[in-house]
């Protein structure tokens, strides 16, 4: 299973399309504050249709807050830590000063500005694929603490970016493939024929 996040996302239409793949694929989706919308907007729920009830989404008030309740999952370059003031209590010794850190899933970072094309990164079951918001992508403090998980979808020159929704659609896809497609099914029927 992957996890697709988007850092405030501004478009309903686009989170509910992010929305409906996820759920077709099996994925988990991951949408941190602000955000240009509210989720019972009937944007989001149209663009996602009937799907949005299935999914499998969670809602962190910040950046800092999504960092923190996944420290445990994701493998954070130690600079993310640093930069990121933990908000509470460290009973479990996570902070920078000790970082307890066992091999964890990445997150990639999906930025017109990488310098490495995606299908060059090495997908794995379970890794996290960040967005930025529309009108302005990734914050490039972000970037440069995760610069080598930064990934880009190769575009005509002077072009500034595809549709979000399209972008993580193509990512995704890409991580699935590289796994092969577990418990996706691969073969389709007729509706009125046999094959």
């Amino acid at each position: 299973m992957f996890n697709i996040v988007l850092l405030e996302p501004e478009i309903p239409s686009n989170t509910g399309n992010i929305g409906r793949t996820c759920l077709v694929t099996g994925s988990r989706l991951h949408l941190i504050e602000p955000m240009g919308f509210i989720l019972n907007d009937k944007n989001l729920r149209r663009a996602g249709m009937d799907y949005w009830s299935e999914l499998d989404v969670t809602v962190y008030d910040s950046w800092r807050d999504f960092v923190w309740k996944h420290v445990k999952d994701i493998r954070f370059p130690e600079e993310t830590l640093r930069s990121t003031e933990y908000p509470g209590e460290d009973p479990e010794g996570l902070v920078p000063s000790g970082i307890k850190v066992p091999e964890k899933h990445r997150i990639w970072m999906a930025t017109t500005k990488a310098q490495k094309v995606y299908d060059k990164a090495d997908f794995r079951n379970g890794d996290y694929i960040l967005f930025g918001k529309e009108s302005a992508g990734i914050p490039e403090e972000i970037l440069l603490e995760n610069r080598d998980t930064c990934i880009r979808i190769p575009m005509a020159a002077g072009q500034r970016s595809l549709n979000l929704s399209n972008s993580a659609a193509i990512i995704l896809y890409e991580a699935l493939r590289q796994d092969r497609f577990q418990e996706l099914e691969p073969f389709g029927q007729l509706h009125t024929h046999r094959w």
